[in-house]
């Protein structure tokens, strides 16, 4: 299929926001298929099968002619899908899915066709996950949207547990609404019943999707746009007296509002909406709070997206009085867990031989800066430059038995290699 026929479906979409898309099916052919794989990431971990995607390339017309037909025939099964942890913070771990190469390729092609029909639905308010936005995007439209409306209050939330949480059939019954096909939709049902392979045992899920599947984040948005977003313009914004914004990035959101009673009365609102669709708030990183440029005594701040939310007041210039101005830094907890993840990178690399070691430190540092080095945030950069250069010079030194380096030794070092400095990167 070529992107004209996924132009043509968007367009349907747009023009017609009530109709039932059919034949969905018939468009997963191998020629579509191929033009989907450019988009797999081939440094990404093999599945169940241990087929990484450069094994599926040396024969990738063949496999990919076997999974078309297999999938025409009606006889493609989904693989187990992977599960493995990482560091979340706090000692936490967060579970990811990883499916096999061959469901990663055929999620692929099933999202791109999902994301022509809803993202002409999806509302503005939603970032996470889309083409041509993002947690930049978001972060920038918050700030603008605080600093020139008139809101003294914000609901700061989040969702427990959200993507081991979506209901199934809920989510089917939404999709529905739009596609009516259903080898279509069932292709999405198997997906979403996959089992999962957790150290050694099968789990076979009755809800949720696998956070890190290629297919998990258009089925979020979907059912977040149907749960929340929806409700927010048709319901909240027409009952509430005076100005009110969402801003949802997956399933973390801020809500901000004019009035105190509104910001109550939707705080309470919430849980019984999430409930219904059988979700729940995450209490300890759920609350509301006055944060408003005519109380900056309160000295309230929250965190959305890393980043740190509070009132402060501009630098002067000359005569020029100080004026009320959204300020935003890196956020503490997320400014901890990065210099944790860093001491034990080099905890584990500091032995690598030492040009190969500054290249990939600069590296991780560039990444660092390209999503913290907003406006303003120059000082929490410079402060995170310091102590990965002081842990550096720590892990530096343990190299072999006995010291490697002084302070004066060390500089003389940087200064042949070089450590990238803090730059920003998003002058928005």
């Amino acid at each position: 299929m070529e992107q004209t026929s996924l132009r043509g479906i968007a367009n349907k979409a747009a023009q017609d926001k009530m109709h039932r898309f059919r034949n969905l099916f018939g468009l997963l052919t191998a020629g579509y298929l191929l033009t989907c794989w450019d988009k797999i990431n081939r440094k990404a971990s093999a599945g169940v099968d241990r087929i990484d995607a450069l094994t599926y390339e040396d024969d990738l017309i063949g496999n990919i002619k076997q999974l078309a037909t297999q999938v025409k025939e009606r006889t493609y099964r989904s693989k187990l899908v992977l599960r493995k942890y990482i560091p979340k913070g706090k000692g936490k771990l967060r579970p990811l899915g990883i499916p096999a190469i061959a469901d990663k390729l055929l999620q692929r092609a099933v999202a791109k066709i999902l994301e022509a029909i809803y993202e002409q639905d999806f509302l503005s308010c939603s970032y996470g996950y889309r083409p041509g936005t993002g947690a930049h995007k978001a972060v920038s439209q918050l700030t603008h949207e605080l600093m020139f409306g008139r809101y003294h209050y914000i609901v700061e939330a989040d969702i427990k547990g959200f993507f081991n949480n979506i209901d199934h059939s809920l989510l089917l019954d939404m999709i529905e609404r739009r596609i009516d096909d259903k080898p279509f939709l069932n292709l999405i049902r198997k997906w979403l019943k996959a089992g999962i392979l957790d150290k050694g045992q099968v789990i076979c899920p009755m809800t949720g999707t696998p956070q890190g599947g290629i297919i998990s984040p258009i089925l979020a948005n979907i059912y977040l746009h149907h749960v929340l977003d929806v409700w927010f313009k048709e319901t909240v914004q027409t009952r509430c007296e005076g100005q009110v914004y969402l801003c949802r990035y997956a399933d973390d959101f801020v809500c901000a509002f004019q009035y105190e009673k509104d910001a109550r009365r939707f705080y309470k609102a919430l849980r019984a909406r999430l409930n219904r669709y059988k979700l729940e708030v995450a209490e300890d990183k759920t609350q509301l709070m006055l944060f408003s440029r005519v109380h900056l005594q309160a000295k309230t701040r929250f965190d959305f997206l890393g980043f740190e939310f509070r009132w402060g007041l501009s630098r002067r210039y000359g005569k020029q009085l100080r004026k009320p101005i959204i300020k935003r830094r890196t956020s503490r907890q997320k400014l901890r867990a990065s210099l944790s993840k860093f001491k034990e990178w080099l905890k584990g690399n500091c032995r690598l031989p030492k040009k190969k070691l500054f290249a990939r430190l600069n590296r991780k540092l560039r990444g660092y800066y390209n999503y913290y080095g907003i406006r303003g945030n120059y000082k929490s950069l410079n402060t995170f430059v310091y102590y990965v250069t002081g842990t550096f010079y720590k892990w530096l030194n343990r190299r072999s038995q006995r010291r490697s380096y002084n302070w004066r030794g060390f500089k003389e070092l940087v200064k042949d290699f070089g450590i990238a400095k803090p730059r920003i990167c998003h002058a928005f």
